[in-house]
């Protein structure tokens, strides 16, 4: 049962990240910013929603590793703060606004894409609370490619704002 309780949240979780990142991209199209690289999207979208598919298939009836599950709570205080720091920048997609600065608060302060950090640790931890370590392997592995497009892309975009 936990685990239905655990992926529940998870799935709850993305889907409300989608509506609030529609929401923000909306806004932010209508401010006047533009949407780039948008054609490795579906990769990201096909990674996630492969993986979430995986650990319902494989994750039922295996034992909670606690050490994993707190771990996987860590990461949610840091995905807290990046979108408390993002705001209703925050989104899936890369829209630039014109005259926009880029965000330098909270964890990107330190860090130029914190929230890929999170993904990256999530990606990896959750099906190690299952004790799925091929999973976690498989999916990391695939995620890596995922991001390496995506940054790539992110940061050709945003060379021009960085100073």
């Amino acid at each position: 049962m936990w685990v239905y309780v655990i992926l529940g949240f998870v799935i709850i979780q993305r889907l409300a990240e989608l509506v609030y990142a529609k929401a923000n991209t909306e806004r932010l199209l209508k401010m006047g910013g533009q949407e780039h690289e948008a054609a490795h999207y579906y990769l990201i979208v096909a990674v996630h929603v492969t993986w979430i598919a995986a650990l319902l298939w494989y994750a039922p009836n295996q034992p909670i590793n606690m050490i994993f599950l707190s771990l996987y709570g860590i990461l949610q205080i840091f995905r807290i703060w990046v979108f408390a720091s993002l705001g209703r920048r925050w989104t899936t997609r890369i829209i630039i606004v014109p005259n926009e600065t880029l965000v330098a608060r909270g964890p990107y302060k330190y860090f130029r894409h914190p929230n890929y950090m999170v993904v990256i640790g999530e990606i990896a931890c959750l099906p190690l609370i299952f004790g799925l370590w091929e999973i976690a392997l498989i999916f990391s592995i695939l995620n890596l490619i995922a991001l390496y497009i995506r940054i790539n892309a992110e940061e050709a975009v945003l060379k021009p704002l960085r100073k």
